[in-house]
């Protein structure tokens, strides 16, 4: 490469776990690589509920999740359905499943894992350029060779767009749309400390060992869900809804997260806490349908969650996982050469990323059924309750209780019918 034109081979935008991922697997391969970084630090800006999936970060260098700052390894799985005063958990606890002797999935404090995963990257040659806003793509000819920041170029023979769920620098390049509000959900995080002691006696979990909890039913009928993680002296506890729906429904992410922490079945869960962080983020929804037909233009090519590389499937989100995946992808592409595009989705394809991503598509059409979260709890904890109402009456058949249930919460046969065949279609 010409000094003259191009200062290195590849400036990557955004030091969340698709950039830094990529820029690592480029150094690793001799390629010149600089992080461009708004925040102060890697990490700084970047919000998640806290689970990674250890499979992925395998898939970056193999031993990285054993020097890894992570929390706590996933023993217990926990889908909690509620309504304002009711819970039913259902929950799945032993041995963790593992490959090789690793842990399946493991919980992370973001800031802490991203601010060690960039010094990886930076002890392997990548050069991390932080507190650092682009104004903009450098075009030339039809070609991106570069980026403007703070009026001055910035050149590269390829640029990376890791810049998050809203990326402007892929909508520069052309590649993606304005997101429409039913594209995302809003979220919103508490870190809330707790020491390691009484979040093991609480969630049921040995040293190092820790849960992960997904919500139904706990935000006021607005599409959306919560969830819990255990860290080592923390819990993550989130709620992610639909920004038009919540907007609709006179209330706010806030008032609905501190509902909930004053819930009964989270209570208990978190009292004496002090909560040490307050986060909100915009989370992609639309799995496989908001993936851009383009992936990739002359010089330029997007990844992780700028490319919509997220799964909500209702028992667990995944993003973190795929963020990695691709970004190692990107930079597989980019070290083959030839055409980014063509290139780039042969790497996706041999990650297993579009097929996983696939095969979860129908699972946008079950989460979009509107009485999963306004009606479905109550009339299912209904139903339980009474199963478990013992007097000096006769049982009644279940059958009995379901319909006086659905009675109870105005749902006729035919929506249940029709919102079955949704899910089961879905799955």
């Amino acid at each position: 490469m010409s000094e003259d034109t191009e200062a290195v081979d590849v400036i990557v935008v955004g030091a969340g776990l698709a950039g830094i991922a990529c820029a690592y697997r480029l150094a690793l391969a001799g390629r010149s690589v600089v992080l461009v970084e708004r925040g102060t630090t890697a990490g700084s800006k970047n919000v998640s509920g806290g689970r990674l999936y250890t499979y992925a970060l395998e898939a970056v260098e193999p031993g990285l999740t054993r020097a890894a700052p992570f929390e706590r390894a996933v023993v217990r799985e926990q889908i909690v359905m509620m309504d304002d005063d009711r819970s039913m958990t259902v929950s799945l606890a032993g041995p963790p499943a593992a490959a090789g002797d690793l842990p399946a999935s493991v919980t992370v404090l973001r800031s802490r894992f991203d601010a060690w995963f960039a010094d990886r990257a930076e002890a392997a040659g990548v050069m991390l350029a932080t507190g650092i806003r682009v104004d903009s793509l450098l075009i030339e000819d039809g070609r991106v060779v570069g980026i403007m920041a703070g009026g001055e170029e910035m050149r590269a023979g390829v640029v990376v767009a890791a810049d998050g769920v809203n990326s402007f620098l892929a909508r520069e390049a052309g590649l993606v749309g304005e997101l429409s509000a039913h594209a995302v959900g809003i979220g919103v995080k508490e870190v809330i400390a707790l020491d390691a002691a009484t979040i093991e006696d609480r969630f049921g979990v040995g040293p190092g060992e820790g849960a992960a909890t997904l919500m139904l039913g706990c935000t006021a009928g607005v599409h959306g869900g919560a969830f819990l993680y255990t860290n080592s002296g923390s819990v993550s506890l989130g709620i992610v809804v639909s920004p038009d729906q919540m907007t609709a429904s006179g209330t706010t992410t806030h008032g609905m997260l501190q509902a909930l922490k004053a819930h009964p079945a989270l209570r208990p869960l978190i009292a004496g806490g002090t909560t040490l962080e307050y986060a909100a983020h915009l989370v992609r929804e639309d799995g496989w349908r908001g993936v851009p037909k383009r992936l990739a233009r002359g010089g330029f090519l997007v990844t992780g969650e700028a490319a919509g590389f997220v799964l909500n499937l209702g028992y667990t989100v995944r993003g973190m996982d795929l963020a990695l995946v691709s970004g190692v992808a990107a930079a597989e592409a980019i070290v083959a050469g030839g055409d980014l595009e063509t290139a780039y989705r042969a790497a996706l394809d041999r990650s297993g990323l579009p097929a996983t991503m696939r095969a979860a598509d129908g699972y946008a059409d079950l989460m979009g059924i509107e009485r999963l979260y306004r009606t479905y709890p109550g009339l299912v904890l209904d139903v339980v309750q009474s199963m478990f109402t013992v007097d000096a009456r006769a049982p009644r058949p279940l059958r009995t209780q379901v319909r006086a249930a659905m009675r109870a919460n105005h749902v006729p046969l035919r929506a249940v019918l029709r919102d079955g065949l949704v899910g089961v279609r879905s799955i």
